[in-house]
């Protein structure tokens, strides 16, 4: 009934000098896939800005728009956006930048429940990322350039619900779940 998600993580690696907060600084972008419980990291060079608070609506209505217009632009019907897919998404993330979960799909049956749809279909793509001024943006990229988040931005679904949390280390937790109704 619901297909096993992909697992990826963005992280940008920091360096922050004199203790300057929002100084530009040269980060790492990280792709961690999980195969086998063996993570592949996939450096790229990327540049960063350290930015502790972030609109997180804001963020999740750019990643809506981005996904849709990724899949116009490969001839794939938009989706459409599920305030209770919304809020399934916005608890995982929130549950994951409090530590209250691992970064991880666990629970992601549970959260699909939880919406209360009849689905034929389901997936998740999740990010975690920090130092970048754009993280949505991060996450998009790196979601495109993983084989296994690409299938599920490009899968049958017609709905989705995105939802973006963040913590005081400035972490952002980006949750965008898939369904295919019936």
């Amino acid at each position: 009934m619901f297909r096993q998600p992909a697992f990826g993580i963005a992280l940008s690696a920091l360096v922050i000098a004199s203790g300057l907060m929002n100084a530009p600084t040269t980060g790492k972008k990280f792709i961690e896939q999980t195969t086998r419980n063996q993570p592949l990291l996939i450096p790229s060079s990327q540049a960063a800005i350290l930015s502790p608070h972030f609109e997180t609506n804001i963020l999740e209505k750019s990643i809506f728009e981005d996904i849709n217009r990724y899949r116009v632009a490969h001839n794939l019907p938009e989706l459409t956006l599920n305030a209770n897919i919304t809020q399934q998404a916005r608890i995982h993330s929130q549950n994951m930048a409090n530590g209250n979960v691992p970064f991880s799909h666990d629970g992601f049956e549970q959260r699909v429940t939880a919406i209360h749809l009849h689905y034929n279909n389901a997936s998740e793509n999740l990010a975690v990322n920090k130092g970048y001024s754009n993280p949505a943006s991060e996450a998009i990229n790196g979601w495109l350039e993983s084989p296994e988040h690409l299938q599920n931005i490009q899968g049958n679904f017609d709905l989705t619900g995105i939802g973006v949390a963040t913590n005081p280390q400035g972490e952002v937790y980006l949750t965008q779940i898939f369904i295919r109704s019936r």
